[in-house]
């Protein structure tokens, strides 16, 4: 933690949130006190130790404190720090911002409790609402007030964190568990057979509902916990020092069932302002049940009903859901005010869902992507295969959970899979032939929305779009080059080689009734703009067929972006990792990044697997084929480029609803006001847009990965080229990316 703190320190990173666990021996030994300014004035050793990692809050910082979880409160801006005035900084604020720390509540709040500082005041108010995990993601307004009197800049206690929390999950409720334990925090391990009861009391002193899955952890440096799964905290289970592979937990945050069987059965109670209510019969019904289950990772409703599991000891939820069913998440849901505000003894819903299913993909973002588990002997077991059956194994998983076909299929990092062999036709893993002997862990992504079938491979195929749950054929009419640009893109394949009705026959079930509008930029066929068919007849052998061209035979993964991530290179049919020495590694990069189109190299973090072909380059070359490669083993390649965001959409919006992008170039009238729109896709969050025209400049933070720019009364200083630069700090490092021109006429008396 000392050294942590001076990490975060001379990388005017904000505060120290966490300090994880290393999984190398390549690190320097280093000792700190943690109050040096840089890692130069620390004690320094050449002897090997566990390599740090460590999460900085980078937005803000609690300076001049007694510890982690007090200070002064200063932010971030333009890359030096100001101080916040107390009038605008409240008790919601101060939540976020000790959440954002990795501390408790908020204890004390008072301007001058931590000195003045000698830098700015932060010129904007926040306005949190309590429950953001960051202050980057509060909304802000500028300040009535524009001076701060001295003695007013706020200062902040947090209360000590919990003994327990879950980190790098991307939610207080999600991820590796770690326990409060000596002044440190330790990561929690537990054996192969006590890991479900570990992580139900995870999930129940955290308030984060019922247990949706159990992960298998990557390090031996675990304590070792066992519990009855009944405890109400790790406190009152047994722990002991010796080493266990550490924990992960997913909680399901919202929702959970309560007094049932097991995992997938219960009273339903819903969390409202931290606490617990159930949920009336009468404002429940079964496309609720449908997300719940889903929600706790279980197979589909077999019985609803009020009173089913008792009535709870809390309240009552006082709204109605309105799910449609197909939502992750009972947080995604709508809800409306209950008509009736009583609910009777005796209906409290209780929910029994199905067992879930015996497959399942985690840790991927989607119910497509992630690393495939299989559903054994009352657990969930890791599904492991040969590498040259990976392939093979993934096209059952992908056709078993209607996900569409394989897109991908990264190199495993584990070796307690399951091993399982697969033709490739079965239509589940169940059909497959499975051994109890360790291989390493098989991840799948799935194109989740579309698939090419009856084709010759990967590449070629009817095109198949998932509609209500069921595959729908494309009409050709409503299907145009663009559109097989993101197909062929979404599934890792070439560009589009040939586009026919018919091609690959016709199909048996219904058809799209939707007309694709897509720009060909898009990364996913769900990204793309949709409109109403102007004909709602497809004649026979209209079927849209689709070849894309081979992939390329490089591409970067697991990076959210095309421009960032690990290399692979396409070899004898098949992704191969591509490693290289570490004298090499920047020369391979700039060939990687240059073949990519994706600019320069930014950033070549070190690999995490052994598995990566040879790969020895110049840095001159135009691609790897010029490159020699070795088939012996290396450190795996990650590599991050400079054009690593992508471009982003800028369009116009009239008084009267009017829609008008860049090409379009609008005419608007003098008087009347106007909105010029930044947006993206959902790479990274956060971020800003700078919206950059002929007279001035403005910026806004990105909301929801766009921000809205309102201009009143149109006129001429208003006339010019528009144009979005969306900016943002990730890998650490800044990054931006800039629109096409709006080019706007200004008309009229």
């Amino acid at each position: 933690m000392s050294i942590a703190i001076v990490v975060c320190r001379q990388l005017g990173c904000g505060s120290t949130v966490s300090v994880l666990p290393g999984n190398t021996t390549r690190g320097f030994g280093v000792s700190c006190s943690g109050s040096e300014p840089s890692l130069r004035e620390c004690i320094r050793t050449n002897e090997l130790r566990p390599g740090l990692t460590v999460i900085c809050s980078e937005s803000v910082r609690l300076v001049d404190g007694a510890g982690l979880c007090s200070g002064r409160v200063e932010v971030k801006s333009n890359q030096s720090w100001a101080s916040v005035c107390e009038a605008d900084f409240d008790r919601q604020d101060a939540e976020v911002v000790c959440r954002d720390v990795g501390c408790g509540a908020p204890a004390a709040l008072q301007g001058g409790l931590y000195g003045e500082g000698e830098g700015q005041t932060w010129d904007k108010e926040f306005q949190c609402k309590g429950k953001e995990s960051l202050l980057l993601y509060c909304d802000t307004s500028d300040r009535e007030n524009n001076t701060c009197p001295p003695g007013n800049a706020v200062g902040l206690t947090c209360s000590e964190p919990d003994d327990v929390r879950l980190v790098g999950g991307g939610s207080r409720c999600a991820g590796g568990v770690e326990w409060y334990d000596q002044g440190e925090w330790w990561t929690v391990g537990a054996a192969d057979w006590d890991q479900r009861d570990v992580a139900a009391v995870v999930c129940r002193q955290l308030g984060c509902g019922s247990t949706v899955s159990v992960l298998p952890g990557n390090t031996t440096n675990g304590i070792r916990v066992f519990c009855s799964g009944s405890e109400s905290s790790l406190r009152e289970c047994r722990r002991m020092y010796d080493l266990r592979p550490e924990l992960t937990v997913i909680c399901s945050e919202s929702v959970r069932l309560v007094d049932g069987a097991g995992l997938c059965s219960g009273r339903v109670e819903v969390k409202s302002y931290q606490s617990w209510a159930s949920v009336c019969e009468a404002d429940f019904d079964r496309q609720d049940a449908e997300v719940v289950c889903r929600d706790v990772g279980c197979g589909a409703p077999a019985a609803l009903q009020g009173g089913l599991y008792g009535e709870g000891e809390g309240q009552t939820w006082d709204k109605e859901f309105q799910c449609k069913g197909k939502e992750s998440l009972l947080l995604d849901c709508d809800t409306s005010d209950r008509k009736n505000k009583t609910c009777l003894p005796g209906n409290a819903v209780g929910l029994t869902c199905s067992e879930p299913d015996d497959v399942r993909l985690v840790g991927g973002g989607s119910r497509c992507a992630g690393g495939v588990e299989w559903y054994d002997q009352g657990e969930w077991r890791i599904v492991g295969a040969e590498d040259e059956d990976q392939r093979d194994v993934a096209a059952v998983v992908c056709r078993q959970l209607g996900c569409g076909s394989t897109v991908s299929v990264p190199p495993g990092n584990t070796t307690r899979g399951i091993r399982f062999y697969c033709e490739g036709d079965e239509s589940s893993l169940r059909e497959c032939f499975r051994s109890y002997d360790l291989h390493p862990g098989l991840t799948v992504i799935c194109s989740e929305s579309v698939r090419l079938v009856d084709g010759a491979g990967l590449c070629s195929g009817r095109v198949e779009v998932k509609s209500n749950q069921s595959w729908a054929s494309v009409c050709e009419a409503d299907f145009d080059r663009q559109d097989a640009e993101v197909v062929c893109t979404e599934f890792g394949c070439g560009a589009p080689a040939a586009l026919q009705g018919g091609l690959y026959g016709e199909g048996e079930g219904q058809t799209w009734d939707k007309e694709f509008q897509c720009k060909g930029k898009e990364s996913l066929l769900l990204d793309c703009d949709t409109s109403d068919r102007e004909n709602n007849t497809c004649l026979p052998g209209n079927a849209i067929g689709l070849t894309c061209s081979e992939p390329d035979d490089v591409r970067l993964v697991g990076g959210g972006s095309r421009c960032a991530g690990g290399v692979e290179w396409y070899d004898q049919g098949e992704w191969r990792t591509v490693g290289a020495d570490d004298r090499d590694q920047r020369d391979v990069a700039a060939v990687v990044c240059r073949q990519m189109r994706c600019g320069s190299t930014v950033s070549v973090p070190p690999g995490n697997t052994t598995r990566g072909v040879g790969v020895f380059c110049y840095g001159s070359d135009s691609s790897l084929r010029e490159c020699r490669r070795m088939y012996d083993l290396h450190p795996g390649l990650t590599v991050i480029c400079s054009d690593l965001l992508v471009q982003p959409d800028i369009y116009l919006t009239d008084p009267m609803g009017g829609v008008f992008r860049g090409h379009q170039g609008p005419e608007m009238f003098r008087g009347y006001n106007f909105t010029i729109t930044c947006s993206t896709q959902p790479q990274y969050p956060g971020g800003s847009f700078l919206l950059t025209f002929t007279s001035s400049n403005r910026t806004q933070p990105a909301v929801n990965h766009s921000a809205a720019f309102l201009f009143p009364a149109a006129d001429d200083s208003h006339q010019g080229n528009y144009s979005c630069v969306y900016e943002n700090y990730v890998f650490s490092h800044n990054f931006s990316s800039e629109s096409e021109l709006l080019s706007l006429t200004i008309t009229g008396n």
